[in-house]
């Protein structure tokens, strides 16, 4: 089925959300993910400080704090307290590796905080994530949640830990948090999480897991239906097998699920060199000037015309995205910009 037009235009006025990654540097080792390899760059105060009169223009409503791992940018917390400062609601999405060290200031700071967390125990999470620190993660959420934070759990299933799924849901409620939430990991876009070595696809399930997959969904719909319900766990049934679908698709088994995204026209990602992007997955315009306001950039010639192309279904990287997010945009003055963008398929649709 071909998604329903968006009603919007090439020009932006209005930016409700910012991503801004901190730091291109990370102290996990993920499989997935090259930034700790490559990463040097973090993100400046004073860089912050120039892009102000452009969130205040944009009217931007909240700032998504990223990375890398942002909790090692030395500046996180001055970074942090000058957004706020400016009246802007702030939320979190880290690694955990560092967070029980910081999770006061990180609860006093960030409205909402999502830990990425790979395994359920110590020897899948060091499967993924390359380090002995499944007990040092939890420490640092359970000392969020005691903090009074709003913390979230998200896990990216993979080969190696798509068995733990039920798992995952009972850990979730274990540490006290909010939510937890699923994605397929990303192995159809090669460029994606600064990846320049090849990686590999043994990340991706085999067509003997598939069935598998819909069984521990199956499980957990019988199981935690309550779960389901209060939202506790972020999808519907119906989205947790588009995670089949994806994996299915990568294997040329069927064609992947149907992509419905609107996120840059709501939204943008800065980089820790201030380069701007549509989104996380797709790069923007090779010259930027780092002279012209955010904007500027937004609204010049090759940015609209790289939104009009993803509007169009025109990016080869959008057929398989698994983070996807569509919005109405009548909900793009919405308060509670996290828990809206995690509404299921009827509001807002990330994979």
């Amino acid at each position: 089925m071909t998604p329903e037009p968006i009603p919007v235009g090439s020009s932006l006025q209005r930016l409700p959300l910012v991503t801004l990654y901190l730091t291109e540097r990370c102290n996990s080792r993920c499989v997935t993910c090259d930034y700790w390899r490559h990463g040097r760059v973090d993100m400046s105060l004073d860089s912050v400080t120039q892009l102000l009169p452009s969130l205040r223009r944009l009217d931007t409503q909240w700032v998504l704090i990223s990375g890398g791992e942002p909790l090692l940018n030395p500046q996180w917390r001055e970074i942090a307290e000058l957004l706020r400062q400016s009246g802007l609601s702030l939320w979190l999405l880290t690694s955990g590796l560092s967070l029980a060290k910081h999770a006061r200031a990180a609860a006093d700071l960030f409205e909402a905080i999502t830990v990425s967390l790979d395994g359920t125990n110590p020897r899948t999470y060091a499967k993924i994530r390359g380090l002995d620190a499944f007990d040092k993660v939890c420490e640092g959420v359970r000392a969020a949640v005691a903090a009074q934070a709003r913390v979230n759990l998200r896990v990216t299933l993979q080969r190696s830990n798509f068995t733990e799924l039920p798992e995952f849901v009972d850990l979730a409620r274990s540490l006290g948090v909010h939510q937890v939430s699923f994605l397929a990991v990303d192995v159809g876009n090669p460029h994606a999480f600064a990846r320049t070595d090849d990686f590999t696809r043994d990340l991706a399930l085999t067509a003997e897991d598939l069935p598998v997959l819909e069984q521990l969904i199956g499980r957990i719909e019988e199981e935690h239906g309550e779960a389901f319900r209060s939202r506790f766990i972020a999808e519907d049934p119906g989205k947790l097998r588009r995670i089949v679908r994806y994996f299915a698709g990568i294997l040329g088994l069927g064609a992947f699920p149907e992509v419905r995204c609107n996120a840059p026209e709501f939204s943008a990602v800065i980089d820790a060199e201030g380069r701007v992007q549509p989104c996380f997955f797709i790069p923007g315009p090779p010259r930027q000037s780092r002279a012209q306001p955010l904007e500027g950039v937004l609204n010049g010639a090759a940015m609209a015309g790289l939104r009009e192309d993803i509007r169009q279904q025109r990016r080869s990287e959008c057929a398989r995205c698994v983070c996807s997010m569509w919005r109405d945009p009548a909900t793009f003055d919405a308060a509670e910009f996290p828990q809206v963008i995690r509404q299921p398929r009827a509001g807002a649709v990330p994979a």
